[in-house]
């Protein structure tokens, strides 16, 4: 364990040094290449709760404590006009508070469901895009994260293909999207009963096209599933596995504060389970595994909105719901979700880039989803081996502070009741979490 700990330690020095080395101050002049970096620490701790029993998948019910690190370069380059390719190789180690089981509203949105906590080197994303201009007039474009400090068109189309993560695209949000700098809580970062195509990891092989102009965006994908539910390998039966995702975003100004909303859809087909089938063919502790068969579908909607109030506060809701008939297979055991919350700016109190965040949110699932976790099944979270139902409720609180120009420190709390949606365990549970995020 010490030699892995050194070894990782040395990657992240690595990675760091070669970001400093090739970054680019800010100019006007257009840029060629850049490169970024991020880094985040959170380590989170768990309070003991009283369960009348406890499943293969349950939420452990004692006090824990867990790590999680990601480190990560983005670099980007331009090929030709209006043309980039984007290079991310990524470092992640740790792991979720019980191994990321027994709660639906997974707490640590840089943790993903992976045994081992040893560090692991892989490609997070590798892609090409081009931009199709729809008019001569055109925007200045700021150097960030996977981005070219450029001129592009102020309406354009665009196609992009590669190694993507998708929450790059869909289901944006200016107040709840970003783990390492925002709420960390799955259901807060992403709609939760969107079961969005992604590997364990949380990228998937897609094609994206776009339409972007100053007031409307609409957005199209094609992915990739894995070939297991929570897999890291992915199904290239194109066929029939995959998952196509729809988005509409209209930007508008209330009493000249901006505002966005946006209306998500998804279809995914792939070689699933189905909950009732297997409570029919096994009504006491049931496997769904053993129902999968290509043909099945999941389907779902997010409606996602967000809204200024001055310089120093805003808002935003998200509710999302999917049909809950096949087994979840990549995200989170979420079959109707709504969040509300919002953030006040520090420049209230003189902190500018400083950040207080606070959101609700409940979650619930399907009736055949229900009837599988009561009769002694398992998903690929969750498991109790019985289920007394009740929805899922969490409370997120967090203070994001600027130590210095690139490091930023959170503290963050969050309350869940009822975790797994059953009273049997019913908490409530309190995890304390402190973050330490670099980002260059």
């Amino acid at each position: 364990m010490k030699r892995m700990k050194v070894s990782f330690i040395s990657c992240l020095l690595m990675t760091f040094f070669a970001a400093n080395l090739f970054a680019q101050e800010d100019s006007l002049k257009e840029q060629r290449f850049n490169i970024h970096g991020q880094a985040t620490v959170i380590t989170q701790f768990k309070s003991g709760f009283s369960a009348k029993y406890a499943g293969p998948n349950s939420l452990t019910d004692t006090a824990e404590n867990a790590t999680s690190i990601t480190a990560t370069l983005f670099m980007s380059a331009k090929l030709w006009k209006n043309a980039s390719l984007s290079f991310d190789p990524e470092i992640a180690g740790g792991k979720g508070i019980s191994q990321v089981l027994g709660i639906a509203q997974a707490t640590n949105g840089e943790t993903f469901r992976i045994g081992s906590p040893e560090p692991k080197v892989y490609i997070s994303r590798l892609y090409f895009n081009q931009i199709i201009p729809l008019t001569k007039k055109t925007v200045w474009q700021d150097d960030d994260v996977n981005q070219l400090q450029t001129q592009i068109p102020e309406k354009y189309l665009s196609f992009t293909v590669g190694k993507i993560s998708l929450e790059d695209y869909f289901d944006d949000n200016s107040y709840a999207h970003d783990p390492r700098t925002e709420f960390m809580n799955w259901n807060l970062m992403a709609a939760g009963a969107w079961d969005y195509p992604a590997n364990t990891r949380g990228y998937a092989p897609s094609i994206v096209l776009q339409y972007i102009s100053p007031e409307n965006e609409l957005r199209y994908a094609f992915s990739l599933i894995p070939k297991q539910a929570n897999g890291s390998s992915m199904n290239w039966n194109i066929a029939k596995s995959h998952s196509e995702t729809i988005e509409y975003a209209h930007h508008y100004h209330l009493h000249q504060n901006n505002g966005t909303i946006r209306f998500l859809a998804f279809l995914t087909n792939g070689k699933m389970g189905d909950y009732a089938q297997a409570v029919n063919e096994m009504p006491v502790y049931p496997d769904i595994t053993n129902t999968r068969q290509y043909g099945r579908t999941k389907y779902g909607f997010v409606i996602n909105a967000e809204q200024e109030f001055g310089k120093n506060f805003g808002a935003f809701a998200r509710g999302s719901w999917n049909d809950g008939k096949t087994e979840t297979w990549v995200f989170t055991e979420i079959d109707r979700a709504l969040t509300l919350g919002g953030q006040l700016n520090g420049n209230m109190w003189r902190r500018n880039n400083d950040k207080f965040g606070f959101a609700y949110g409940i979650t619930g699932i399907s009736k055949q989803h229900r009837d599988y976790l009561a009769a002694g099944g398992n998903g690929f979270m969750l498991g109790d081996g019985k289920l007394n139902y009740a929805p899922e409720n969490l409370i997120e609180c967090y203070y994001n502070a600027q130590v210095t120009k690139n490091i930023y420190f959170s503290a963050d709390d969050q309350i869940i009741l009822n975790p797994g949606y059953n009273k049997d365990r019913k908490g409530p549970i309190n995890v304390f979490s402190i973050r330490v995020h670099y980002d260059l």
